[in-house]
């Protein structure tokens, strides 16, 4: 059975603390570690202040959707703006430049220039 919830919220910086508790609460139900919260928190953070800042160019009059799945577990985040896209994908997944890749175990990016960004955010929650 599969979990779900969805945000959608103005796409302003303020919004952006409001983004990661809701995800953080969310995924209390995989009894995360508290390393594993923060890189969640971490992750989520960045993509959303991308999209609001990349995206939209601060543009509050448009919306940043956050939809996120949880499937046994395996935590899937979705962060959708329908902004301006990224022209360079390549230099768009530079370190320093986005996300950091390694606080996930999955990352893909789909971009369409004027159509806006999807990034798809994947980490698995395994306790022994």
């Amino acid at each position: 059975m599969t979990n779900e919830m969805s945000l959608s919220f103005s796409a302003t910086l303020e919004n952006e603390p409001f983004v990661r508790t809701c995800i953080a609460s969310f995924v209390v139900c995989l009894n995360p570690t508290v390393d594993e919260i923060v890189e969640i928190k971490t992750v989520v953070g960045e993509a959303v202040s991308n999209a609001i800042i990349h995206g939209y160019n601060g543009d509050k009059g448009c919306l940043v959707k956050v939809k996120a799945y949880i499937e046994d577990d395996l935590l899937t985040i979705y962060v959708i703006d329908k902004g301006q896209g990224i022209q360079d994908i390549e230099k768009a997944r530079q370190p320093m430049f986005t996300s950091k890749k390694e606080l996930c175990d999955e990352m893909t990016i789909e971009s369409s220039l004027e159509l806006g960004t999807q990034l798809i955010m994947k980490k698995r929650i395994v306790h022994e």
